[in-house]
């Protein structure tokens, strides 16, 4: 038979997606399966959004432009100039969602063999992005604990090399939730300007800040215009992640005249959803403090939660709806398909994803999962009730957990 292509074979299976079958089979078997490996949250959609798709009227379904309508391009430019952005609509290409966005940034900006640094954990789709463009990235590794703050600068100074062309970042993050403070993001603007890199934010999460801290993107900074590329999605921010609906925000014209020849190569992003994304930029405040203060009670309930059982540490996060847990465990991965397949507490079990999916130094995340806190505190509490049963009987418990905490010093 033709061969598989060697690209294909190095695509990494998604951590997030890759024991649905487990799960599949669990609720055949009648268990209630508690999806914390996904972040689709169980808020509802903005009203605004469910009705202009509705309310459609057009004869003809037809092509949009390849940078997105104008009417949903002015309308992103107010809801960003609200947050201090500055930017007019020739600064925006509208995506398929953030997937998009990364695969046409990368294309853009790298060539084969080119690296970009990420720090350590990150997104873990990021790798697969990679993959289809064959760039390579570079972890530079955070440390659960100092809640995965911005590793030092000089830690991504040693990985800069001829071949490195851009930073990339995500804060809030996912999958641990930190938030990179303004001190953090202006050693940042230092570093990328002293080595004359691209700086890629990741902001799907910019709606969700919890505390006194404030959400500081790098378009909030003086003198980035060349070097700044935003990738941004409705998916999160609305609750409305099937919408498969984002956009790239940058000044760098050079940058928008050849992100727009791959966007051309694709066609257009979706009609109907930039009606709906039209009507998402309407949605009122009260929408968004009922909602930061739903995820921020749920966050109180995990990792209070977490952090009563044995052997288990989780940081507070600043924002987005993830945690990464350390746990007593052996592998994330046997752990969290054994959840699956072998566990249940009261016909109930939980899907969480492993993290070893979201690092790709060898040997990490085998000791740590990521919980998606997307569902409702009721369901939370019957999950982190499972969860603590689950660690009393796992066979593959491992009890000195100080042993397998992930530290500076361990792992230097």
């Amino acid at each position: 038979m033709p061969n598989i292509s060697q690209k294909g074979q190095r695509m990494p299976a998604s951590p997030i997606r890759k024991l649905t079958p487990y799960a599949d089979k669990a609720k055949q078997d009648g268990k209630t399966v508690f999806h914390l490996n996904i972040g689709q949250p169980d808020i509802e959609t903005p009203e605004g959004m469910i009705n202009a798709i509705k309310n459609v009227d057009f004869k003809v379904w037809a092509y949009t432009p390849s940078e997105g309508t104008l009417s949903y391009r002015k309308q992103l430019t107010k809801y960003y100039n609200r947050n201090g952005y500055n930017i007019t609509p020739e600064d925006i290409i509208v995506t398929a969602g953030g997937s998009e966005a990364i695969s046409i940034t990368f294309m853009t900006c790298l060539d084969a063999g080119d690296e970009v640094l990420v720090p350590e954990p990150y997104y873990a789709n990021y790798n697969g992005f990679a993959s289809q463009s064959d760039i390579v990235v570079k972890p530079i590794l955070s440390y659960i604990d100092s809640g995965f703050a911005l590793p030092p600068i000089a830690e991504f100074e040693k990985h800069i090399s001829s071949k490195t062309k851009a930073i990339f970042i995500c804060s809030p993050n996912n999958p641990t939730g930190y938030l990179y403070s303004r001190e953090e993001m202006e050693a940042l603007k230092a570093l990328v300007l002293k080595y004359d890199l691209y700086l890629f934010a990741d902001e799907a999460y910019r709606e969700f800040v919890y505390g006194d801290q404030p959400f500081v993107s790098p378009m909030h900074l003086d003198g980035l215009d060349e070097n700044v590329v935003i990738i941004d999605t409705v998916s999160k921010r609305y609750s409305a992640c099937g919408a498969r609906l984002g956009c790239i925000i940058t000044k760098n014209k050079k940058f928008w005249q050849t992100a727009i020849k791959f966007a051309q190569a694709r066609l257009s992003p979706g009609l109907v959803e930039q009606i709906a994304g039209e009507a998402a930029i309407d949605t009122p405040d009260e929408y968004f403090d009922r909602v930061k203060a739903e995820y921020n009670s749920r966050r109180n309930t995990i990792v209070s939660a977490l952090n009563k059982m044995e052997g288990v540490y989780c940081p507070n996060p600043g924002g987005a709806f993830y945690v990464m847990a350390q746990l007593p465990i052996d592998n994330s991965d046997k752990f969290c398909q054994w959840m699956l397949e072998e566990f249940s507490y009261n016909n109930q079990t939980v899907m969480m994803a492993p993290a070893t999916g979201f690092y790709s130094t060898p040997g990490l995340g085998y000791n740590q999962v990521r919980l998606a806190y997307v569902l409702n505190n009721s369901d939370l509490e019957k999950a982190m009730t499972c969860l603590a049963e689950a660690l009393r009987v796992y066979p593959g418990r491992v009890d000195n957990a100080e042993g397998l905490k992930l530290s500076a010093e361990t792992v230097a």
